[in-house]
Parts: structure tokens; sequence; C-alpha cells
């Protein structure tokens, strides 16, 4: 059943006449006729009927008038509310790593509670790879994702990735370490005998690890996998390894963070769509808000 002809019916209602109605809608009287046939057929019951020299609606074609005046005015209110300049409304699932969620998607709800309270948000915490499955399988909006200078992640023109923020990482190593290495090769020498602690759940900072590793000449020995950072700096308190973490990262006792320079190690973290999916109006205001808040975290 097509809203045309639905949107004829009530045209012919409220008109009276084929004539008057084809007038109003910039076609002829013909079209309109058969369209309303095609309704009929459609409803399998006549619409409308004889009545001197034009026709009047059928007390059928009067019941579905009512029912095609609630359905025009529900598609209408449908493509306004879908339409790109329209106030957001609707529910944004996002799947993202645990930092992003922490530190930038946990205040964006509680910003837009206030702000735009007819938007609302379903987070799911997934590594990067685990995010994008779930995006390719529409079970997800936004993946909230990373990778690293150093291990950049693959292109894939299915998507569209919004840059957020960069985060420069060192490498994170038993306290009473002794080291008076400065570039990144010189700092992995140092620690070439240890194990190495690397994501249980994503490859990027292994391949970090063997890439400069391998730069400093030697394969690590990659031991242990944990996925939370607090955990991978547990490990590294009760020396079972050294490992990468962010630089910003408040060390636990018994931690301590090396510099890594000549290579930098760059996280860089991405809010990534499916293309065309950015003109829906919660979900554009979603990726802007939190780009802002990326840029301007005090803000």
């Amino acid at each position: 059943m097509e809203t045309r002809r639905l949107q004829l019916l009530v045209e012919l209602s409220r008109l009276g006449s084929m004539r008057a109605v084809a007038e109003a809608q910039g076609t002829t009287t013909s079209t309109v006729s058969q369209q309303i046939s095609v309704l009929a057929r459609e409803m399998g019951t006549a619409l409308i009927e004889p009545h001197g020299r034009q026709v009047r609606l059928t007390p059928a074609g009067r019941r579905l008038t009512e029912h095609a005046t609630a359905i025009l005015a529900a598609v209408e209110a449908a493509r306004l509310d879908l339409a790109p300049g329209a106030e957001p409304n609707g529910t944004v699932r996002i799947a993202g790593f645990a930092t992003a969620i922490r530190a930038f998607l946990l205040p964006l709800v509680t910003e837009l509670a206030a702000s735009h309270p007819r938007v609302h948000v379903l987070v799911r915490e997934h590594e990067p790879a685990e995010a994008l499955a779930l995006l390719a399988a529409d079970e997800t909006d936004l993946a909230l994702t990373y990778d690293y200078n150093l291990a950049p992640a693959a292109g894939d023109p299915a998507v569209h990735a919004t840059p957020l923020w960069t985060a420069r990482w060192g490498l994170g190593v038993p306290a009473h370490s002794d080291t008076g290495a400065t570039t990144t090769p010189e700092v992995f020498t140092r620690f070439r005998e240890h194990d190495w602690i690397v994501n249980s759940r994503n490859s990027a900072d292994e391949t970090v690890i063997r890439t400069l590793a391998s730069m400093a000449g030697f394969t690590p020995r990659i031991t242990h996998r944990a996925d939370s950072l607090d955990l991978v700096q547990g490990m590294i308190t009760a020396h079972l390894g050294v490992g990468l973490l962010p630089l910003d990262t408040a060390p636990f006792p018994g931690v301590r963070l090396l510099p890594l320079t000549e290579p930098d190690v760059v996280l860089r973290a991405h809010a990534v769509a499916r293309h065309g999916r950015l003109d829906w109006p919660p979900l554009a205001l979603v990726t802007d808000l939190l780009s802002r808040r990326a840029t301007h975290p005090d803000h």
C-alpha cells in the first residue's frame, strides 16, 4: 500500500471531486481515478460510489480515510524525526574500550540527560576488533576504537572514523629498575630479558612491542596477557613482567613509567560509524559531543 494513494484518498474526502484532487496534486483526473481504483483492489472493497455526476466515499472509503489520516501523520512524524536537522531523539548503541567509556562517554551520558533527555545511550565495553565486528553486524551504532602509530588499523571503506584524541604511551617497569636509556630501542634493550605483558583481547600493543623489540635486535618473550590496565600494573608490581602503559597513568606503588621516544608510541582513538549513519541526528550529536570533549576535556 503506497502512501501516495492514501494521500489521494484523503484529499478526495476533503475536496469532494476527482478534478479538485487532480488540480491540488498537480496531476490528471484519470491518474487520480486509476490510483483510487488500485487502492480499492488492494483493500478488496469499493472505496467510492457514483453520486450524481460526481463520486462519494463508501462507508469503507470513509473508514480507510480515518486510518489513512493517522498513517500519513505517522509517516510525516517519522520523516521529521529522522531528518538531518531534526531534534535528536532515540537510542544510540555504543561499543567501545574501557578508557574511552570511563573518561569520555560516561560524563557525556550525564550531560545528555540534562541537555537532550530524548537521547538515550546503551553502552557495551569491547576492544576495537570486537566493537568493529558489532558495527559490521549492525549490532551497534558507534564503535570507540584505537590503534597505534606503530600499528595502524587497516582502512575500511564501509565506515567513517572521526579522530578523537591521541595519547603517548611508555613502558611500565618495576619501580626499582635502573636505566639510563634514552631512546625507545635502548629502553627495550634494557628489558630484553624480562617477560612481557600484552593485551588479552587486542593485538595492537603486541604488534608495537614486537616491532620495537625487533628494532632493538631481540624477540620479546610474551608470557602474560591482561585487558585491564590496572591488572597490568598489578602484574608489574608482582614482578611478572613489563608492559606498555599510558604516560598519563598514575603509577601504582612499585611501578615506574619510562617514556618512549625516537620513536614515540602514540595511541590514537576514533569514533567509528557506518557510512551514511551520521545523518541520523542522535548519532551525529553523540559523535560531535565526544569529539568536542576529546579536544577540550575541561569543557
